[in-house]
Parts: structure tokens; sequence; C-alpha cells
């Protein structure tokens, strides 16, 4: 089982590579920053960046064949979403800037931790309310 669920890591990171979902990522990340850019194309950026950087997933990777999903499907597909709401000009700028900027590696980005930790401490907040609730009711 685990040697299945390795060599399927191994096929969606080749997968990730081939369909250049980095470069997008990339891109997104410094179209995000724009002040050109809609506050709702932003908005969908920023969730995806942080939803990809994130080490915590809405479907865990060790569940046969599910846990790829949002890997697969999920992604894309917000990834897409935030292409379209970014305006053409603006996106082909962030691609020729990404080239340059992401040559030496990767900038550094507080920004997108502290999003990623608020958000994983609301969600469990806000689950932990809710299990308090019930338990208080009975």
């Amino acid at each position: 089982m685990i040697k299945f669920l390795m060599r399927t890591n191994k096929k969606v990171r080749k997968l990730k590579k081939k369909t250049g979902l980095k470069r997008k990522l990339e891109i997104l990340y410094l179209a995000y920053r724009r002040k050109d850019v809609p506050w709702y194309a932003k908005l969908i950026a920023i969730v995806v960046v942080g939803y990809v950087l994130s080490p915590i997933d809405l479907i865990p990777d060790f569940i046969p064949f599910i846990g790829y999903l949002d890997d697969l499907i999920i992604v894309p597909i917000g990834i897409s979403l935030a292409i379209r709401l970014i305006p053409k000009e603006v996106f082909y700028e962030c691609s020729k800037e990404a080239e340059e900027v992401f040559k030496e590696g990767k900038p550094k980005s507080w920004f997108f931790g502290v999003l990623i930790i608020i958000f994983w401490i609301v969600v469990a907040a806000y689950f932990l309310n809710l299990f308090l609730k019930s338990l208080y009711r009975h």
C-alpha cells in the first residue's frame, strides 16, 4: 500500500511539472501584489496559492485515489479561475516577471505563511466551538 501511494505521489508531481502549475502559481503570486488586478481576482489568487503552500489538505493524500483529487482537480480549477479574472495584459507582464524573479529561487513571503496559519487557526476554532456547543446541549 505504501509503495502504491509513493508511486501515485510521484505521478502527481510529474503531472504538475508537465502542466506548468508551478509557473502559473508563481504568476498568481506576483499578480496578487499588483494594484491593477481586481480585488476578487486577488482574493482567488491568494486562496489558491495559500492552499497549495499549506501543509494541510482538505482531502488528506494518504486516502487512496480520493486523496489526490484536490491536487488534480480543485487546484487546477482554482488556478484557471484566478487566471481568467486577471486582465490578459497583466497576466502576460507577470509571466515575464516570474521568469526573472523565480530564476534564483523562491522569494520569502511571511504574508502567506501568516495567512495560512491564521486560516487553519480559524478553522480549528470554528470546529472546536461546534464541538463544545454539541457537548453542552446534551
